[in-house]
């Protein structure tokens, strides 16, 4: 993640503009916007654009583009939607990658890339599983925590360092060997650290704040009960 300018071919960076810029598109165009005029939903989409700005700005890594952070990103899905959280997770990637050019570290040549492999990719995987949990477990507030929060995080973190670490394979950047020892492996234990960094923050959200959770219908998890 976090790839840096001449890292990957020309040809990589730029080809996954469209496709960027097709999936912005419509998360503009179908995002429910509307819920933003409420100004406390507002102030929430925002706070956690800040605070997932912080938490992405904390990275480590041993070579360039093998660098690991916490993503967040099945905590915003829950909260606001695929588009909403599309749309505030490319402010937030826009903010660091900006951060980085202020600080000499040019990042914009592969800005497209690292939105499908950090933004796009892990928003669709996190809202795969919200559905799966949904359709396939009981309607319990327990399984949507430890499911869809907990669970899927960690598999959305696992998935995204499988796409990236196939990026990094297929384009020749990086040797099979490498990443299978180098970079993956980390992303397992990556898993566990985002699993509990959603899911706690689900959990204190849905117990105090229900109405900042989107995904959670209390009428679904908890009115009706035989």
């Amino acid at each position: 993640m976090n790839f840096p300018d001449g890292l990957f071919p020309d040809a990589w960076a730029y080809g996954a503009i469209l496709p960027y810029l097709l999936a912005l598109l419509w998360a503009i165009l179908r995002a429910p916007w509307k819920r933003l005029a409420d100004s406390g939903q507002l102030n929430v989409w925002l706070g956690t654009i800040v605070v997932l700005s912080v938490v992405w700005s904390m990275k480590a890594g041993v070579k360039p583009g093998l660098n690991l952070h916490l993503l967040g990103v099945t905590a915003f899905t829950l909260m606001f939607g695929r588009q909403l959280a599309l749309a505030g997770l490319s402010i937030v990637l826009a903010a660091m990658t900006l951060n980085a050019s202020l600080n000499g570290v040019q990042a914009w040549q592969p800005f497209a890339l690292n939105a499908l492999v950090m933004v796009v990719f892990p928003v669709f995987v996190a809202h795969a599983i919200l559905r799966g949990v949904e359709r396939w477990l009981p309607a319990n507030i327990f399984i949507f925590i430890f499911g869809a929060a907990f669970f899927g995080a960690a598999l959305c973190v696992v998935a995204t360092g499988v796409f990236a670490s196939l990026l990094l394979l297929v384009s020749g950047t990086y040797a099979l060997d490498l990443l299978l020892h180098e970079y993956f492996p980390f992303y397992i234990l990556l898993g566990f650290a985002e699993a509990w960094l959603n899911g706690a923050a689900i959990t204190l959200m849905v117990v105090y704040y229900p109405r900042w959770v989107g995904s959670f219908d209390d009428r679904r998890y908890l009115w009706q009960k035989k």
